[in-house]
C-alpha cells in the first residue's frame, strides 16, 4: 500500500483563505462588466480578516511541529510573521485604493487579488519547513510582485517590472542550485532533516557549504542586500507608490523570516561557517546603502538605498545565533515595516496624483502647506535614522547588542558609524520641510492630498513606531514566544 501523509490543513488555513479570496477577486474582475474598487476592497479585506482570525487561532494550536509530511511548520514564529505581513497588506490595500482613485487611468482591478496572492506567498514562505516549499512560495510572491510593479502600464513601471523580473529569475537560479547542493549533501530538502544530517557528520560538509552560499545569494536578492541590490532603486522608483510601500515592507519581512528559519534550523550545525558570510553581507549592505543614499535627489530612490542599509542592520542582528538573533531581527522587522510603509504613504500624499512629485525639492516648505504630513514624515525619517524615542532606535540597539554578544563588535561599530552618515540624508528632508525661508521656497508643494483614507493608513504605523519606541516591552512576550522554532 502507498503510505499517504496525514492531511492536517489547520496550520495552512491562512494561506488557503488568502488564495481563495484572491481567486474570488480575480473571477469577479473577469466576469463583472465594471470593476468597482469598493467591491474589490471588500473582497480583499474579507480575505485578510479571515486569514488574521485563522492566524490568531493558531497561537494556542497544538499538534505536531510540522504537518503535511514535514513541509509546513507549526509554531508561534509563523504566527508572528503572518500577523506582520497581514498588517502590511491591509495598509497597502488602503493606500492602493486611494492611489487609483486619484489615477483612474492606471487602475486595474487585478491589483487587489494580486496583493492577496503575493501575501499568500509571503506567509507561506515563513512557514515552509521544506526548501522546495520555500522556493514555490518565493515564486508565488515574486510573480505577483512582478505584475504589481508594472500594473499601471506606465513606461517607468514597465521598465521596473522588466528589471525586477529578469533579476528575480536570475536570483531564483542561485536558490535552486542551493537546494540541489543541500540535497546532494544531506539527501533531503526538509529543513529539520537537513539539520539532523549535518549534525551527524564530521567531514566538513563541502557541498553543504556551497549550498549555504547559494542560498544566501538567493535570499540576498530578495532582501535587497548589497551587492545583490541592483534591482531595488529602479523598481522602487518605477512601481506605483502603494505597491512600493507594500513590496518594500512585506518582501523584506517574508524573506528574512524564511532566512531565519533556514539558518537557525537547517544550517544551525554550520553556524561557525555562515556567520562570517552574514557579517560580511551586513557590513557591505550598511556601507553601500548609506553612502549611495546620500547622492539621491528622488525620495523613492533615497528610500530604496535606505532599505539596502536596513537589510544590513537586520543581518547584523542575525549574526547572533539562536533566540537572541531571532528576537532582535524580528523586532527590527516590525519597526522597519511600520516606518517604511508609513514613509511611502506620505510620499504618495505629497505626489498627489500618480508619480508627479517625488523629488526632494518637492518637500520644501511642506510644514506650511500640510503640517500633519510634514510631522508624520519627520517621525518616520527620525525612526529610520535610529533616533529616540522611536521604534527604530530600539531596533538598532537590539541588533547592535545581539551582534556584540555574538562576538561581532566591529560590525556594530560599522553600523553605528553608518547610522551617523545616514542621518544626513534623512535630516536633509526634514530641513527642507521645516527650515526653508519664504524666499527660498521656489519649488514648494502647492497642496497635498488631504483625503482621510491615506492619512489613516499612515497614522497607524506612526502610532506603532512611537509605541515601540516608548514601550518596547509591550511585544516582548510575543517575541520571546516567536524566537523558539519548533522542529
Amino acid at each position: 500500500m502507498i503510505r499517504t501523509p496525514e492531511l492536517d490543513l489547520w496550520p495552512l488555513l491562512p494561506e488557503l483563505f488568502l488564495a481563495g479570496f484572491g481567486i474570488i477577486g480575480m473571477l469577479f474582475e473577469a466576469f463583472s462588466k465594471r470593476s468597482p474598487r469598493p467591491v474589490h476592497l471588500a473582497i480583499a479585506l474579507a480575505g485578510l480578516l479571515a486569514a488574521t482570525a485563522a492566524t490568531l487561532a493558531l497561537w494556542e494550536y497544538g499538534g505536531a511541529a510540522t504537518v503535511l509530511a514535514g513541509t509546513i511548520a507549526n509554531d508561534r514564529f509563523a504566527v508572528v510573521a503572518r500577523l506582520i505581513l497581514l498588517g502590511v497588506a491591509f495598509l497597502g490595500l488602503l493606500l492602493g485604493t486611494h492611489y487609483f482613485d486619484r489615477d483612474p487611468d492606471g487602475y486595474r482591478g487585478e491589483f487587489y487579488p494580486l496583493v492577496l496572492f503575493a501575501t499568500s506567498g509571503m506567509t507561506l514562505i515563513t512557514v515552509a519547513a521544506d526548501l522546495i516549499v520555500v522556493f514555490l512560495a518565493l515564486e508565488i510572491l515574486s510573480l505577483a510582485l512582478y505584475v504589481l510593479t508594472g500594473i499601471t502600464g506606465h513606461r517607468h513601471a514597465n521598465e521596473g517590472a522588466m528589471k525586477y523580473f529578469l533579476l528575480g529569475a536570475f536570483s531564483s537560479s542561485f536558490f535552486l542550485y542551493g537546494i540541489a547542493m543541500a540535497y546532494g549533501a544531506t539527501g533531503t530538502t526538509k529543513i529539520a532533516d537537513i539539520a539532523n544530517a549535518l549534525a551527524g557528520t564530521t567531514d566538513g560538509h563541502p557541498l553543504a557549504l556551497v549550498a549555504t552560499v547559494m542560498l544566501l545569494i538567493g535570499f540576498g536578492f530578495k532582501v535587497s542586500a548589497a551587492p545583490f541590490h541592483m534591482w531595488t532603486p529602479d523598481v522602487y522608483q518605477g512601481a506605483p507608490t502603494p505597491v512600493t510601500a507594500f513590496m518594500s515592507a512585506a518582501t523584506k519581512v517574508a524573506a528574512f523570516m524564511a532566512l531565519l528559519r533556514v539558518l537557525s534550523v537547517a544550517l544551525q550545525p554550520m553556524e561557525w561557517d555562515w556567520t562570517p558570510i552574514v557579517a560580511a553581507l551586513a557590513a557591505v549592505s550598511v556601507i553601500v546603502g548609506s553612502v549611495l543614499a546620500i547622492a539621491q535627489t528622488d525620495v523613492k530612490r533615497m528610500l530604496a538605498y535606505s532599505s539596502v542599509a536596513h537589510a544590513g542592520f537586520i543581518l547584523t542582528g542575525i549574526t547572533a545565533t539562536g533566540a537572541a538573533g531571532i528576537r532582535s531581527a524580528t523586532f527590527y522587522l516590525i519597526a522597519y515595516a511600520a516606518m517604511t510603509i508609513g514613509a511611502f504613504g506620505v510620499v504618495m500624499m505629497v505626489s498627489f496624483r500618480g508619480e508627479e512629485r517625488t523629488s526632494l525639492a518637492s518637500y520644501r516648505g511642506l510644514h506650511r502647506t500640510d503640517p500633519v504630513a510634514a510631522g508624520l514624515m519627520a517621525l518616520f525619517l527620525i525612526s529610520l535614522a535610529g533616533l529616540p524615542p522611536t521604534g527604530g532606535f530600539i531596533a538598532k540597539v537590539g541588533v547592535f547588542g545581539a551582534a556584540i554578544d555574538g562576538g561581532y563588535w566591529w560590525l556594530s561599530l560599522i553600523g553605528v558609524l553608518a547610522s551617523v552618515a545616514a542621518a544626513y540624508f534623512y535630516l536633509r528632508v526634514i530641513v527642507l520641510m521645516y527650515m526653508q525661508d519664504d524666499d527660498d521656497v521656489t519649488d514648494a508643494v502647492v497642496t497635498t492630498d488631504g483625503s482621510l483614507l491615506p492619512r489613516i493608513a499612515v497614522v497607524i504605523p506612526a502610532a506603532l513606531i512611537l509605541l515601540l519606541g516608548v514601550f518596547p516591552g509591550v511585544i516582548s512576550d510575543f517575541l520571546d514566544a516567536a524566537s523558539v522554532l519548533r522542529w
